[in-house]
């Protein structure tokens, strides 16, 4: 891992860039400046340290200021957006979802991934199946009522006329289960797996001009005068983060100063490198994997059943060998930084939980996000000396062969 400072015996405040990459979201940035204000407020009050967040200058981001651990930080925390992207690709229309659906399924079939990732971790798996799950039965109920409804009202009217009625039964029925979707999330997940696996591994078309923005977001940030720039990655953004590095890095090496750190929450990312269409993307892996001056610190946890948890992305994607030490591999560990009163209000809440490494913490441990995006040390300083979690998976993952 890169050396890193504390920020002892500076002039003046520890500076931060972080720049946060989201998974497959629709909501705008504000959506996160709200989570972080209104968490970060929370965790101030419990680990007992000052955090004030203010509006940036873009809509894309905020600033924060801090003194924890006895000094002053402040840090500018900008959203590299993709929600337009996502929007777009979730306005399919119904036949196009269910297309989609086959699609996705052809394509983790083809690849013979499906019992591979379950031996990997079984939770994400079954949240990938869930969503197929629940159109499928949405489907199948829509089709009976219509057919009985079909088959009542062929009695009053010409068959013909009573088919028209049953195709707009159904439909009507799934345009409302598609309405109602916000509270299971069954449809957007499908556009989520769709979008990731739509081009069988490949970063989509429609992402890759982004991701040449991220790479020229984060190289500016290099010239700019920072302590430490900290690209963060959640979710779906995790990979995102890690191809944008990777492009940096094939334009130019990394510069010594400012420290450069990864932080990836939550990943996915077997679920793409698993596809055979990923080598651009396991390759991406593997050389941001090795690149001197780098770190990488990746955070998961058990409790968290839509992500891979304690399983190494750089392993599992078969990048693994001799002298490679990046990530390290932490636990969040909800069952022991949440309180079991917190715990059981977030019972059943998977969506919530997957988002808990963005929020506060009611029994903080080692990993506690606003002390390290608005704190006063580098994430190598942070967690030098450490190692990884001894339950870390590194099953290699690749393609089932044609």
């Amino acid at each position: 891992m890169a050396e890193g400072g504390n920020g002892a015996g500076r002039a003046g405040p520890f500076r931060r860039l972080v720049l946060y990459i989201p998974g497959f979201d629709p909501f705008p940035a504000r959506r996160y400046r709200e989570l972080y204000r209104t968490e970060g407020a929370a965790q101030a009050r419990i680990s007992g340290y000052d955090l004030s967040v203010a509006r940036g200058d873009s809509t894309q981001g905020w600033t924060a200021q801090a003194r924890i651990e006895g000094q002053e930080a402040e840090a500018r925390i900008e959203v590299l957006g993709w929600s337009d992207i996502v929007r777009a690709s979730m306005g399919q229309g119904l036949v196009a979802t269910y297309g989609q659906l086959a699609r996705t399924v052809w394509t983790y079939a083809r690849a013979r991934a499906f019992w591979r990732l379950f031996g990997l971790r079984k939770g994400p798996m079954i949240a990938a199946l869930y969503p197929v799950a629940v159109l499928v039965a949405e489907l199948i109920v829509a089709l009976v009522i219509a057919v009985l409804v079909a088959r009542m009202a062929a009695v009053l009217v010409p068959w013909p006329v009573a088919a028209l009625l049953g195709l707009a039964i159904i439909w009507a029925l799934l345009l409302l289960a598609r309405r109602l979707d916000r509270r299971i999330f069954a449809w957007y997940l499908i556009h989520d797996y769709a979008f990731t696996a739509s081009e069988g591994g490949r970063a989509p078309a429609a992402l890759r001009p982004r991701l040449t923005e991220f790479a020229d977001r984060i190289e500016r940030a290099l010239a700019e005068p920072w302590d430490e720039v900290l690209v963060v990655g959640h979710s779906s953004g995790a990979h995102l983060a890690v191809m944008a590095l990777a492009d940096l890095m094939r334009r130019r090496p990394l510069p010594d100063k400012p420290p450069l750190a990864l932080l990836t929450l939550g990943q996915v990312m077997p679920m793409v490198t698993a596809l055979k269409g990923a080598s651009d993307l396991r390759a991406d892996i593997g050389q941001v994997a090795r690149a001197p001056g780098l770190t990488w610190v990746d955070v998961t946890a058990p409790g968290d059943g839509c992500s891979f948890a304690l399983c190494d992305p750089v392993a599992v994607a078969g990048q693994g060998g001799p002298g490679v030490t990046k990530p390290l591999i932490l636990s969040a560990a909800f069952s022991q930084t949440l309180s079991p009163e917190r715990l059981r209000a977030l019972r059943h809440r998977y969506f919530r939980l997957h988002f808990q490494y963005l929020c506060a913490f009611d029994r903080p441990g080692d990993y506690e996000y606003f002390a390290i995006t608005a704190g006063p040390r580098t994430l190598a300083d942070r967690f030098a000396g450490r190692r990884s979690s001894p339950s870390t998976v590194r099953t290699v993952i690749t393609p089932g062969p044609a």
